[in-house]
């Protein structure tokens, strides 16, 4: 999903589709397949409430072109022998002026993509977004001299932005460059192409399946063989040869951090937080500690709950089988929520919901985007610009194939604002459009910083912005705008309905990048790939696979982040800080009673604190942003403890007599 571009982003594609047609153009071949359907395409911030998107996905929510690879293009002025704090200060300026006119055009391009797909729009896409690349990987080299100079705080920090710019940077030998330029093309382009012929499967249709169509089944079917051929049958379409060109990947991918002065990959991507890699590495694990009883305590009545319900497909302890939570990748549980439902609708009665309201309304998606408008105008904050109505795609055009997966735009890093959404009138979409203007309304608020400086504090902090402001859709504020449905609803419900979408990712957003970087740094060894993925899938999220795995199996390349290189700690990060973001927000708003019930529509005192640190982008540390909005300088997770303790004593008593664990 591409619900916002972070700076990283703006040198990567966060487009699958784009990444299908610039992966091709590396490949020196084009059909890189139909527009990427089902939720890997849709999701790398993961977004069903919306987000978030990739939106997982977490397959939502960002997904990014990995072909940041491209060989430096030498228009630089020749560098001298010994670099100098000048010469360091006129890169910096030619360069934000070169790369924001660059930036530009290719969001120009990448949105005429996107709202009018054609074979010239893709190729169009990709030009411009090769142009990108390739000025980025010659100044993340050139960055790379003067980073040893005595320079003031914030130019330092715009060489370093630079230095670590790139998720895939370049090996320093032309020959080397080339080769990892082709095996990321050839790792995106076949899972934008993969299919999984039926005939081979005793349980599947009799045609070739996309990744939706297998999700659907897993989403649907009641026969766990059904299920299990779907999940194994997604797997062994990517054949053996995903894990071979994997580790020729890794040698390559590292050779390019090491010429920017890294150890490896993983240390370049733990290197952009504001802090040593080994301490990020660190943060994260004490993020999950705090989280991880919750986590196991809804594992331990989930798993109750589909044993009942499966049997012995099912078992009574220990992991539950990945297959069976209704996902692809088990990163969140929506699709069981009929199961883990803890007070079930009367037989025969349907609740009145949202969607009722706002279809009884005759509501429009430019009326759905109005009451997103007016819940940012509660707080303070201006109005959108008028070209925003005039530019978005808010509806499918009828004349034209477009990319309808929700995204927030800012074209010129000022105030040509859009959103690019096929708006359904329903609940989940009312709640997305409140998500996606939270980026515009980010976007707008750092314009006036330098061009490196345009983005979130880091790469958790849009998409937590996003779903900070979804948290606020509550009954509560139904109610004050009008949109009430007039039903009481199940407090329990609706937390348990948050909790397998939002609690039920958190390890997996964690464990993705834990595999990578003990693989990028030769802790996991190539033979063990495979069984150190389910190793972690087994440590954290209590996960065991459908079936026995080979050493030939390559498992981590069924999620489309790790075969394009797109970095997934953003999400876990997101995820926690949400929740912290909301509780100092409600705090400041006045709200008293559970952290679930409030809403900070209207309060003015929380819109000057967002917007406080909203403005400040990237230009600081992110603990200096966050300590604006939150008063404090640590994330915490104890906010998603104290936001789901209601659900969380509930489900303690539901597993009284269970073996929890595994």
């Amino acid at each position: 999903m591409r619900s916002v571009t972070h700076f990283n982003d703006r040198i990567r594609r966060p487009s699958v589709l784009l990444a299908c047609s610039f992966v091709a153009t590396l490949a020196m071949t084009l059909g890189c397949g139909e527009k990427a359907k089902g939720p890997d395409a849709a999701q790398p911030t993961k977004r069903i409430t919306p987000v978030a998107t990739d939106s997982a996905a977490k397959s939502a929510s960002t997904v990014s072109s990995a072909t940041s690879v491209t060989a430096p293009a030498g228009s630089a002025a020749k560098p001298s022998a010994a670099p100098t704090a000048a010469e360091a200060m006129a890169f910096l300026k030619r360069t934000e002026k070169q790369l924001l006119d660059l930036w530009i055009h290719r969001e120009r391009t990448d949105w005429v993509k996107s709202t009018h797909i054609s074979h010239d729009t893709q190729l169009l896409s990709a030009r411009a977004e090769e142009a990108v690349m390739a000025f980025v990987a010659e100044s993340a080299t050139e960055a790379n001299r003067y980073k040893d100079l005595k320079l003031p705080v914030a130019a330092k920090r715009k060489l370093k932005l630079l230095r670590t710019a790139q998720t895939l940077p370049s090996p320093a030998k032309e020959t080397d460059r080339k080769a990892l330029a082709k095996l990321a093309a050839e790792m995106g382009a076949e899972y934008g192409k993969r299919k999984v012929d039926g005939k081979a499967w005793s349980k599947l249709p009799n045609k070739h399946l996309t990744l939706g169509a297998l999700s659907t089944i897993l989403q649907k079917s009641d026969d766990p063989e059904a299920i299990a051929q779907a999940w194994e049958g997604w797997r062994a379409a990517g054949g053996k040869a995903p894990g071979a060109r994997y580790v020729r990947y890794v040698d390559l991918a590292n050779k390019g951090a090491k010429a920017m002065g890294f150890s490896d990959l993983g240390e370049l991507w733990r290197s952009g937080y504001d802090m040593e890699p080994d301490a990020f590495a660190k943060e994260v694990d004490r993020l999950w500690h705090q989280v991880s009883p919750l986590y196991k305590d809804l594992h331990c009545y989930a798993r109750s709950r589909l044993h009942a319900k499966y049997g012995d497909a099912v078992p009574e302890s220990g992991p539950i089988p990945a297959h069976m939570l209704g996902n692809m990748w088990a990163q969140d549980w929506l699709y069981r929520m009929d199961l883990l439902r803890p007070e079930p609708a009367a037989a025969g009665k349907k609740t009145r919901t949202l969607t009722d309201v706002l279809v009884e309304r005759k509501t429009t998606p430019t009326q759905m985007m109005r009451y997103g408008e007016a819940f940012f105008v509660s707080l303070g904050l201006a109005k959108l610009p008028e070209t925003f109505w005039k530019r978005s795609m808010l509806r499918r055009p009828k004349d034209r194939e477009v990319v309808c997966h929700a995204s927030a735009w800012d074209i010129d890093w000022q105030d040509d604002l859009r959103v690019k959404m096929c708006v359904e009138i329903n609940e989940e979409d009312f709640v997305t459009v409140h998500h996606e203007l939270g980026h515009n309304y980010y976007q707008r608020a750092y314009k006036a910083q330098p061009t490196l400086f345009t983005n979130s504090a880091n790469d958790g902090f849009h998409e937590a912005l996003g779903d900070t402001i979804a948290l606020s859709v509550t009954p509560a504020y139904l109610q004050k705008i009008g949109l009430d449905p007039g039903e009481k609803r199940s407090e329990l419900n609706f937390l348990m309905q948050r909790a397998v979408e939002k609690v039920a990712f958190l390890p997996f957003g964690l464990l993705v990048d834990k595999w990578r970087w003990q693989v990028f740094s030769g802790q996991v060894k190539p033979a063990d790939y495979n069984a150190s993925w389910w190793q972690l899938r087994k440590q954290y999220q209590g996960i065991a696979p459908a079936n026995k795995r080979g050493v030939q199996t390559f498992d981590p390349g069924s999620k489309y982040h790790v075969a394009a290189s797109v970095p997934y700690m953003r999400y876990f990060l997101a995820h926690i800080l949400q929740f912290q973001l909301h509780r100092a927000l409600c705090k400041v708003a006045g709200h008293t009673g559970p952290l679930h019930r409030c809403s900070i529509y209207g309060s003015k005192e929380a819109g000057a604190r967002l917007n406080e640190m909203m403005e400040m982008g990237l230009s600081r540390p992110w603990p200096e942003a966050l300590k604006a909005a939150t008063g404090e300088s640590k994330m915490d997770a104890s906010a998603v403890l104290t936001y789901f303790k209601p659900l969380h004593d509930w489900l303690k008593i539901q597993n009284k007599g269970q073996k929890c664990g595994w």
